[in-house]
Order: C-alpha cells, then structure tokens, then sequence
C-alpha cells in the first residue's frame, strides 16, 4: 500500500494535480473520490479526465443524477456517481462488473459506501477541505 499526501489551494490547483496523478495511471484503473459535499471530488475528476486527455476539463460535470459520464471516444474515462443510491442491489444494476471490466479509468464517487462492491485493487483518493479553504488530498493505491 503506498500513500502520498498533497494541499491544492484553488480549483486550479486541483485541477493540475488531478491532471499530475492520472499521468501515472495505467489502463485499466479504480479510483474512488471520497470526500464530503463540495469537498472537490467532481473537480478532481476534471484533472483526471484532462491529463488522460478525454475531455477538457470544463466538460467534465457531476454525474449526480444521469448517474454515469463516458468521456474519450471511446469511453476512456467512465465517472459515476453513487450518491442518490441507497442498496447495493441498486449500484449492481448499473452493471459496476462490466464497467470495471472494460479496460477504462473508472472514478466513482461516494463508492466507499459499498465497500463490499468495490475491487481489491484501486485508489482511494481524499478530500478533506480545510480551515484556511485548502483541500488536503490523500491517495492511497490498494493493495
């Protein structure tokens, strides 16, 4: 298990580290954004669609309600939401085996609700705002 620590101060901050973590990630890879309301989870997720250059990162919104967001051509970068679910039988139904399987970047917010559901291995991202404004990331890649 490695972990690393990281302060972004702005939006843009969080935006470029976004972009600087997923410029080491391989294909395919989990990565659970946990974190508060407004903590910057869907802002991190910017970054990441950006640097696997799938999407500029203004085109990069919430999947709170349409519950999954496909960016690249071919779905390189898949974010779900799992907020307004309350059952794990409710996130089987969106097919999470399938996703997992298709080889793409899956960022899943709110995931760490379903434990059970999730791989072994993936990345669990923090988000932690804090009192001067600044977020306190932390990533941990599993196992």
């Amino acid at each position: 298990m490695t972990s690393r620590s990281y302060t972004a101060r702005t939006e843009e901050e969080t935006i470029a580290l976004g972009a600087r973590l997923a410029a080491g990630w391989t294909r395919p890879c989990v990565a659970l954004l946990i974190g508060n309301l407004g903590a910057g989870k869907t802002t991190l997720a910017k970054g990441i669609a950006e640097g696997l250059g799938a999407a500029r990162a203004e085109d990069v919104s919430s999947p709170t309600f349409p519950l999954i967001h496909e960016y690249g051509g071919t779905g390189e970068v898949l974010h779900i939401d799992l907020y307004r679910l309350d059952t794990a039988a409710e996130v089987e139904s969106l097919g999470l085996d399938e996703v997992f399987g298709r080889g793409a970047v899956v960022l899943l917010e709110w995931a760490e609700r379903f434990p059970e559901l999730m791989p072994e291995e993936r990345i669990e991202i923090r988000i932690e705002p804090q009192p001067d404004e600044s977020r306190l990331i932390c990533v941990t890649e599993l196992p």
